[in-house]
């Protein structure tokens, strides 16, 4: 799959699939409707477009995970976390806050920082050092 670099930016067409692990050294746009089948590890930002897939764990210094988005593994973050609307996740381990819309479905939820829930989400267990949810 042809991946496009913008400095230490890497840019994915959209509707791009790859069967196996990807590991990019550096920040990473994976746009609407891509398909990782394997693992993916980021040194950078992980952006993860709308209706996405990744069939492994995830690893990047920080993400934001679209909405309808898919995750089978666990997902390790060492900043923050965004996670958007209808999300579904495994889990999320993260060493700064992390900001979970409406609808996601996600297992454990571990924060260093602060988790700021809004709206109803589905979750097994959420630590961090605070919890703050706004909204039903």
């Amino acid at each position: 799959m042809k991946v496009y670099r913008h400095g230490n930016t890497y840019i994915a067409p959209k509707g791009s699939f790859f069967d196996g692990n990807v590991k990019i050294d550096g920040n990473f746009i994976a746009p609407p409707e891509t398909h990782i089948w394997g693992n993916i590890v980021v040194a950078g930002c992980l952006e993860l477009g709308p209706y996405s897939t990744v069939g492994g764990y995830v690893e990047a210094e920080s993400i934001v995970i679209g909405h309808d988005a898919r995750i089978k593994g666990p997902l390790r973050v060492l900043e923050t976390a965004t996670i958007c609307d209808n999300a579904c996740l495994h889990s999320v381990q993260a060493g700064g806050n992390i900001i979970i819309r409406p609808g996601v479905r996600v297992g454990d939820v571990n924060s260093a920082e602060t988790i700021f829930v809004y709206g109803k989400v589905t979750s097994e267990r959420l630590f961090g050092r605070a919890v703050k949810v706004y909204g039903t």
